[in-house]
């Protein structure tokens, strides 16, 4: 409990303090799954809407995933961010997020899963450090660290985590991701985004092609 009032308390007073100057935005993804640092949830293709507050660097919002089948793999989070300009093509952020599983009720501490995160930039490379933690009685203790690369078009990832993330839930690779995206012209005013990836976890010896459109 006390890790959602938290974030919560962090959320609203963002909300009331940036209220005036915050910017809002809506939007929602539908992909072919969910596949997620290496690992697929529920089955079917997922729609995945968000909600965000944003002011300077700092963001507060809301992501969901919720997938078309019986086995819905249900998500419902909270996040808080900051990012910080540094030299020139470099960042750093910090992002607080509560992941929840809507199918067991909110104020359950067994249902929230508080994670920290640390992400930084330089030129096209990047690197994040995220380390989930869930209510003693989950055991949940996960590491997960990644390393991003841009080439142009092509985005490739290589992620390695313990936990969840693995077969075994020793630390491994987990996440070994090429993407891309373009938008396709549908009207001469309107174009639609779209991105995909082929991504393969050799811990759990799984590979997954991924479509998605972002609306």
């Amino acid at each position: 409990m006390r890790k959602k009032l938290i974030l919560l308390t962090i959320v609203f007073t963002a909300i009331f303090s940036f209220g005036v100057s915050a910017q809002f935005d809506v939007g929602v993804d539908i992909f072919s799954s969910y596949v997620w640092r290496g690992t697929k949830f529920g089955a079917g293709p997922a729609m995945q809407p968000w909600v965000e507050f944003s002011t300077g660097g700092f963001s507060i919002g809301a992501w969901g995933s919720y997938c078309f089948s019986m086995n819905e793999a249900m998500e419902a989070d909270l996040y808080a961010s900051y990012s910080f300009d540094m030299a020139e093509s470099s960042s750093l952020s910090f992002t607080v997020t509560d992941y929840y599983l809507p199918d067991a009720p909110w104020f359950n501490d067994e249902s929230h899963f508080f994670e920290p995160m640390a992400s930084v930039g330089v030129g096209s490379f990047s690197f994040t450090a995220a380390y989930m933690i869930g209510a003693e009685e989950t055991e949940v203790s996960d590491i997960y660290l990644e390393a991003g690369l841009s080439l142009g078009s092509v985005n490739l990832t290589l992620g390695a985590g313990d936990g969840m993330y693995t077969s075994d839930e020793k630390f491994n690779v987990c996440n070994i991701g090429i993407g891309t995206s373009k938008d396709i012209s549908i009207t001469d005013t309107f174009s639609l985004p779209v991105s995909g990836a082929v991504i393969l976890n050799p811990s759990k010896e799984v590979f997954y092609v991924v479509v998605g459109i972002s609306l």
